[in-house]
């Protein structure tokens, strides 16, 4: 049986351009807050051990509504859901410039989080219900590279409005552009009727939270995203610091290093949902089992590292094979789980990523502290959070994949031709 390719909707392209557009939107607003931290201290008179309280509000919140936002997508739709998200994390964001205190920040980020919590679930939704079936997975790789993109350019946007208008004018500033996007989004992608109608068809069933939570296929897909998060979350929070202190390396030196890896990660998310598709076909958790190993390899070989350049190229050669295995993971999730479960299960995956963003930063520091400075046992930790990702995506039911794909597929395309 030959396969036919299908051309990708019209409706499905602008539908990825502007959940694209909005995660670069969603991850400057939320790059913003660390890019200002030392002139929102001086500011304030915060000390830096209260600064730290205000940019771990947002992780808190955020990551708490990643299981909530997957639940209202499920409940109430994804384009309800998605303009509510941007709606209210870019008002939080512009409320973050009028801040006049540390409660007041403190409350107005954990709102913020709230906000950007439900965008997650709800946009991986969208671009799940705008492509057909065969064409997800690469879709979905292709716009979690917005990740990095957004990461990327945010200092190029953000620093330069703080340095010559102040840290309020830029919240102000990334607020309102907030605002002008959802306008556009709701207008562009209003659901016509027909859409309105299978849309609401999908949204008003009830969420089988039951099959959600006794899956345990996707409690594997989370251990293998909470084990890869590790090591971006870990590494963004440290590396800079690692360089500095441990191998007295000026700022200016490792201006032009900090942005590699991500962009190798930006790559490796692009190209990963091509790969699992075109060469890794019946054969996906093999893709998720060897690209973890890979990093996991890699990150110990920065470990062990004794020269500057081998730790950048060992890093660059992490968050690649880390990328395409992230990616890899959602890409292969879009092919197995249903419309009306989709947005519960990408939150409980989703959630996995995000408790990973909250404990490992905290994890390592701990351990630099009790190993009198000496990073190497943060870099372990790092590496065996790896080796986790690897052993549960090596234990997916390659059977259970299977199964679920071809009925799945069956299901998808029936829908789609009727």
């Amino acid at each position: 049986m030959t396969e036919t390719k299908k051309k990708v909707p019209n409706r499905a392209r602008l539908t990825f351009i502007m959940i694209y557009i909005g995660y670069i939107v969603c991850f400057i607003d939320r790059s913003a807050i660390s890019i200002a931290l030392s002139y929102i201290g001086k500011d304030l008179h915060l000390s830096t051990a209260t600064l730290g309280v205000v940019a771990s509000a947002f992780f808190f919140s955020y990551a708490l509504m990643q299981i909530p936002g997957g639940w209202l997508t499920d409940k109430f739709g994804t384009y309800r859901t998605v303009i509510v998200a941007i709606a209210m994390w870019s008002l939080f964001t512009i409320m973050t410039g009028f801040a006049w205190s540390l409660g007041a920040l403190v409350i107005i980020r954990i709102l913020f989080g709230i906000g950007e919590g439900a965008y997650p679930s709800a946009s991986l939704k969208e671009i799940d219900m705008a492509f057909p079936y065969e064409q997800r997975s690469a879709a979905m790789s292709s716009t979690i590279s917005s990740n990095y993109v957004g990461a990327a350019i945010a200092p190029m946007i953000v620093a330069p409005i703080i340095a010559t208008l102040g840290w309020r004018v830029a919240f102000h500033a990334m607020g309102i552009i907030g605002i002008i996007f959802v306008i556009v989004y709701a207008v562009l992608l209003r659901p016509k009727q027909k859409e309105k109608a299978a849309a609401a068809g999908v949204a008003g069933n009830k969420v089988p939270w039951k099959n959600i939570l006794s899956n345990g296929m996707l409690w594997q897909f989370f251990l293998v995203v909470f084990g890869l998060s590790i090591i971006t979350k870990g590494l963004d929070s440290w590396m800079p610091t690692y360089l500095l202190a441990a191998r007295h390396i000026s700022l200016a030196g490792i201006a032009w290093m900090v942005p590699m890896p991500s962009i190798a990660a930006g790559i490796g998310a692009i190209v990963s949902g091509f790969i699992l598709v075109k060469f890794f076909k019946d054969h996906e958790k093999l893709m998720l089992a060897l690209t973890s190993l890979c990093a996991t390899g890699f990150m110990f070989g920065m470990y062990e590292a004794k020269s500057v350049a081998a730790v950048i190229a060992f890093e660059i050669a992490t968050y690649f094979f880390k990328s395409l295995a992230f990616a890899g993971t959602y890409a292969l999730l879009a092919q197995l789980i249903s419309k009306d479960e989709y947005g519960s299960a990408v939150g409980i995956v989703n959630f996995g990523g995000q408790l990973a963003g909250f404990l490992a930063p905290l994890i390592i520091g701990f351990m630099v502290s009790a190993f009198n400075g000496s990073f190497s046992a943060g870099f372990l930790f790092i590496v065996f959070a790896a080796a986790v990702a690897f052993v549960a995506a090596l234990t997916i039911s390659s059977s259970k994949i299977k199964e679920r794909q071809a009925h799945m597929s069956k299901t998808e395309v029936e829908v789609e031709e009727g």
